[in-house]
């Protein structure tokens, strides 16, 4: 709703707890490490707690040490506001929404369509490419100095969360924030490297295993995959294969839309349930029918049941939709 009153929030209060959903990604962290930033350069003191570890090759961003993972210990943090970023639902922070049992003010800044407004300030605007280029206003606004650390995390930030600037939530302003964060010196050729480059052969030889069982449905408009965590053996991949082959999918002529039906490793029978759409077809609609949600190219789902259930299900709907 409001960036002036996430300033005024901001200006307000002095000690903020930062957050973003789990398994954070490269907006997800670009975004607070961007607003622990602007945090810092105001004077005021901001920590940030994430309910999951670093995703493999995204340790390079300056200050990811100084990111807490949630422990015991997290409950003794001194706050007067907390902050949710890149987040649709508070209960995507998993638990770390629970460290505000005080209920101190809670900041929503997001960017999803799907986002339930449920800060005590929200501003959500789902136009914005990333909360890493949201963030990026937010420091411009405020008349703050840009530096090199700031630049890097805001550029990954809205690198990864565009695809490298090809997919539709790519505006002329995204190209333009971008293009100012290159005067910091940011390093395009290594950012690039880092984040998508570097995959260990364990992992390749893996990817090369889920590719072959790639299946279509729907007269070719819809590409599916399947993770089953026999093919893990109980470890989770350090690198993102399913955003790899959710990309693979994607680039094939004629798909409009690729899902990922991915098993639980633990011993919870879920599914969850990733899906990309080639722009003309809306993916949170169906995410949102399941409970979940998103952005119309991106979205997702968690369901109960097994693999071929859960694949019946959503497949299903997807035909019903077009």
């Amino acid at each position: 709703m409001s960036l002036k009153r996430i300033i005024e929030s901001i200006k307000k209060y002095d000690n903020f707890l930062i957050t973003s959903h789990t398994s954070p990604e490269g907006d997800a962290l670009g975004a607070q490490l961007g607003l622990a930033s602007i945090i810092r350069k105001m004077g005021k003191r901001g920590v940030i707690v994430d309910q999951d570890v670093l995703p493999y090759g995204l340790d390079f961003l300056p200050g990811s040490k100084r990111i807490r993972l949630l422990d015991k210990n997290c409950s003794r943090i001194a706050f007067d506001c907390f902050v949710a970023v890149d987040c649709a639902d508070l209960k995507r922070t998993g638990s770390v929404y629970k460290l505000n049992h005080a209920r101190k003010p809670v900041l929503n800044i997001d960017h999803h369509i799907s986002n339930s407004f449920f800060g005590d300030v929200n501003w959500v605007d789902a136009d914005a490419s990333s909360c890493s280029e949201m963030i990026y206003i937010l420091h411009k606004k405020l008349g703050l100095a840009m530096d090199q650390d700031t630049a890097v995390a805001l550029y990954t930030g809205i690198m990864t969360d565009t695809g490298s600037f090809r997919y539709s939530n790519t505006s002329r302003f995204t190209h333009l924030a971008a293009a100012d964060l290159l005067k910091y010196g940011v390093d395009v050729v290594e950012v690039y490297r880092k984040a998508y480059a570097d995959i260990p052969v364990r992992e390749a030889k893996l990817l090369l295993k889920i590719l072959p069982g790639m299946r279509l449905c729907a007269e070719g408009k819809v590409a599916w995959f399947e993770f089953k965590k026999k093919l893990f053996a109980g470890r989770q991949p350090c690198v993102d294969l399913a955003e790899m082959a959710l990309s693979f999918g994607r680039a094939i002529k004629g798909v409009e839309v690729v899902v990922l039906f991915k098993e639980n490793l633990g011993p919870v029978k879920d599914v969850r349930v990733n899906l990309r759409s080639s722009g003309s077809f809306d993916v949170n609609k169906v995410a949102s029918f399941f409970g979940g949600g998103g952005h119309k190219t991106a979205s997702g789902c968690t369901l109960s049941g097994s693999i071929r259930q859960v694949e019946a299900k959503v497949l299903r709907k997807i035909r019903e939709s077009f």
